[in-house]
């Protein structure tokens, strides 16, 4: 499969066609549920007065058409697939809707200093169920997941709510680059993939995307996004490989598991309720 070659190289890649018209209409489905039953876990990461950027989590065991479609869509096999895993487990659903017109952009970030798991057999799924152009698609720096953890930082106010200042490394300024007259000249084209361009760290990966397209990316993988001038909803699930064990924090995780600590003890394989078997070979 090529993809897994391109997958374990870039650590992201995205997937023309991963779903039919139905799973598409069952994510949408999922997502509008959820919309209207949010959980004590959502959150709006947007200001005020920027349109709105919702974010909710965890919430399949409540939102039947989110549990229908994270067990019976293609979604783990394609991880597996990529991962190289022999088993898939479910970590957690994503659910992130940017209404039209929010400003506000999802700075860069790797997903795994967030979380409560270490190894390396990770993959996201970002599945948006509207169309995506260039401007609001997400951003990956090539190459990224196998280089060092950088420091966490809440979205909108850029605090160290996690590891202690000083603890991991800063980020480049990588927007401040891509801003630069030579990296714009490269990237005028709107094609359906950006044309790659340089960074600090590596090549930058963009995908327009169309309903049923999806991109999957390692949870190290650098990662933006733009705000948004027409509506996008997205449906992400996270996905554990064979190798990913349980990492007790200090803090509170984003999301967090409330008791897991008293469950798993540390290194622990993710063998627990809530993260069941998806896919097995």
């Amino acid at each position: 499969m090529r993809i897994e070659g391109d997958f374990q190289r870039d650590g992201a890649v995205c997937v023309r066609g991963a779903f039919d018209p139905g799973f598409v209409a069952l994510a949408a489905e999922a997502i509008e549920a959820n919309l209207a039953d949010l959980s004590p876990h959502a959150k709006r990461a947007s200001a005020a007065d920027d349109g709105a950027f919702v974010e909710d989590f965890c919430s399949w065991q409540r939102i039947a058409p989110m549990e229908r479609f994270i067990r019976e869509s293609p979604a783990a096999a394609i991880a597996a697939e990529l991962m190289g895993a022999s088993t898939v487990r479910l970590y957690h659903d994503h659910v992130l809707v940017k209404e039209p017109g929010t400003r506000q952009p999802t700075p860069w970030h790797q997903d795994q200093p967030y979380y409560n798991v270490d190894g390396r057999q990770s993959a996201s799924m970002w599945f948006p169920v509207d169309p995506v152009p260039l401007a609001a698609t997400l951003r990956f720096v090539a190459g990224s997941h196998v280089g060092p953890w950088y420091m966490p930082r809440s979205f909108l106010d850029g605090e160290a709510k996690w590891f202690a200042e000083g603890e991991l490394a800063e980020l480049p300024a990588i927007d401040e680059s891509l801003r630069s007259p030579a990296t714009q000249a490269a990237t005028t084209a709107q094609s359906e993939q950006a044309p790659p361009s340089p960074s600090p760290l590596g090549p930058i990966l963009a995908w327009e995307l169309e309903p049923g397209d999806a991109v999957f990316f390692h949870m190290l993988t650098l990662h933006s996004s733009g705000g948004s001038a027409t509506r996008r909803r997205v449906l992400s699930v996270r996905f554990l490989g064979d190798d990913m064990v349980h990492a007790p924090r200090p803090w509170t995780t984003s999301p967090p598991f409330p008791g897991l600590d008293d469950e798993l003890p540390p290194g622990a394989p993710m063998d627990h309720r809530l993260f069941p078997v998806l896919w097995s070979s």
